[in-house]
């Protein structure tokens, strides 16, 4: 399809130029290449894609050099896997299992012959784009396979009647849902060349972490199917504090049923999992962990109405400490901080600990109403535990095929928390696994920090806590919204997963520290 007399020519096949340098002549315009496979090689791995006499001249003289290098069936191998080939698959590996789900050593000659016409046009070709025309050219490959003799006319009447894959076969690899994230990352770094320039890729991933919440989140949805709750989703995404490398990541229950990722897509309220915002904001206004704020039932008028916050129970406690009112989870005490605060103030400080989506200027906004995701708010705690500001960091170095580095991101820090708010956030936080809703994980025997956050209806529950090398947090709810079940609350839903991860990955050295390497 691309180049009959490839085994022929030396790299440049002066018949086809001049057949299409005719054809281009009577249509005015470019409308055939006449380029070799070789040419497509070196245009592919040194060249723009512009049509110009200059870029020409230029793929020619390098298509020479290939030819005097390589054998024919090395030029074959390296634009192979080379070529895109649509659905995100580059080079002819990836494509056969993404269409065929196999190996191309396990290829039909119908199957052969569909790859074979998808580097012209990769979208336009797809069998899951255009399939009458996917049809039509894989025929003509078929037609022209047989006519040149690679194929008898019993091989051709037996492929020309096989059906077309239906969908695409989701490739199996480890940690599925960092491994799309951290695709994305890097290909908004390096577009095209991520696949087609042999890079070694590195990742933060603490693979034994991996294992540890993919067990913590199975056995907390067979926990809640166990309570007779089921078709819930959880994720999961835990970070190294100090450098904001990602170490584990779950995205979903079940990548194949859904690659959309809970941790880095899904907007949810994080519900009184955001309350530390708030409390952070009032201590570094100067107020402390010991002052006092009225927990009474009050109303107030908004726009739509009248909004009374109410508590957990239907029970208010007069006048509380800040931090009583953290432990506790106070509704009425915590909108009477943030009156006195401001919402403006508090809004300012999520931006600053690293939160950039949009939080309404509204009251209920400190009680979590407004939308988040996942791995916003387990940054955002992150700085609770040091101070500083870390960004998400899912890849370690990247070397090229000469063992260069061509990546190796630098961690960046910025405080943004003073050391003494730093030190009552950590006792506020920390109380509240002692003795407040996040309590039962004293089972783990050391020191922690978290809090956790419910949404009306019991639609979110949310855990996010941290000890001193690791922040995690856990979410569980539905994608279309509707409650997890009744009672079902972070303490109850999430906070059982956090503590199953963090139990477990710990050993008697500390942290386990191993490397998983994703090579394309």
């Amino acid at each position: 399809m691309e180049d009959k007399r490839f085994y022929d020519h030396f790299g440049i096949d002066f018949v086809r130029i001049i057949g299409a340098f005719l054809k281009d002549i009577e249509h005015q315009a470019f409308v055939e290449g006449g380029s070799t496979i070789t040419q497509q090689l070196a245009k592919m791995l040194f060249l723009s894609p512009e049509k110009t006499i200059t870029r020409k001249i230029k793929e020619i003289f390098l298509s020479l050099q290939l030819e005097r290098k390589y054998s024919k069936h090395e030029i074959l191998g390296i634009y192979l896997n080379q070529a895109y080939l649509g659905t995100r698959s580059y080079g002819i590996e990836a494509a056969s299992q993404t269409y065929f789900g196999k190996s191309t050593r396990h290829l039909s000659i119908a199957e052969a012959a569909l790859l074979s016409i998808l580097p012209k046009a990769p979208s336009k070709h797809s069998p899951f784009a255009d399939p009458n025309t996917a049809i039509r050219r894989r025929n003509n490959a078929l037609t022209k396979m047989r006519e040149l003799g690679f194929i008898t006319m019993q091989e051709y009447d037996s492929a020309i009647v096989t059906a077309l894959p239906a969908k695409p076969h989701a490739r199996n690899y480890k940690a599925p849902y960092f491994v799309d994230y951290m695709r994305s990352v890097l290909e908004e770094k390096f577009g095209g060349r991520l696949y087609t320039s042999g890079l070694k890729i590195y990742s933060s991933l603490d693979y034994a972490m991996q294992k540890a919440a993919e067990q913590a989140v199975a056995g907390g949805i067979t926990a809640l199917e166990k309570r007779g709750v089921s078709g819930v989703q959880a994720a999961l995404i835990a970070v190294d504090v100090q450098t904001g490398r990602i170490k584990a990541m779950v995205g979903g229950t079940n990548y194949k049923q859904t690659q959309f990722n809970r941790t880095t897509q899904a907007m949810r309220q994080p519900g009184s999992a955001f309350k530390p915002i708030v409390y952070v904001t009032a201590l570094c206004r100067g107020y402390s962990p010991r002052d006092i704020i009225d927990d009474e039932k009050f109303s107030y008028i908004r726009d739509e109405g009248i909004w009374t916050p109410q508590n957990y129970g239907g029970k208010y406690h007069g006048k509380v400490s800040l931090e009583k009112a953290l432990v506790s989870s106070l509704n009425a005490a915590t909108i009477n901080l943030v009156r006195s605060v401001g919402i403006t103030n508090v809004i300012a400080t999520a931006k600053n600990l690293g939160i950039r989506s949009t939080i309404r200027p509204f009251d209920s906004s400190a009680l979590g109403a407004s939308e988040m995701t996942l791995m916003e708010l387990v940054y955002a705690y992150a700085a609770f535990s040091h101070g500083y500001r870390v960004n998400p960091v899912c890849i370690d170095r990247v070397i090229d095929r000469e063992k260069q580095f061509v990546m190796e991101p630098s961690i960046s820090r910025e405080q943004v928390i003073d050391d003494a708010v730093v030190a009552d956030m950590k006792s506020m936080l920390g109380a509240v696994m002692r003795s407040g809703t996040g309590r039962r994980a004293r089972v783990l025997k050391r020191t922690t920090y978290g809090k956790t956050g419910t949404t009306n209806n019991y639609a979110d529950a949310w855990f996010v806590g941290f000890d001193e090398t690791i922040v995690a947090g856990v979410w569980i709810g539905r994608d279309n919204r509707r409650t997890i079940g009744n009672k079902e609350t972070g303490a109850r839903a999430a906070l059982p997963i956090w503590i199953e991860f963090m139990k477990n990955i710990r050993n008697g050295n500390g942290l386990r520290k191993t490397h998983v390497a994703a090579v394309r």
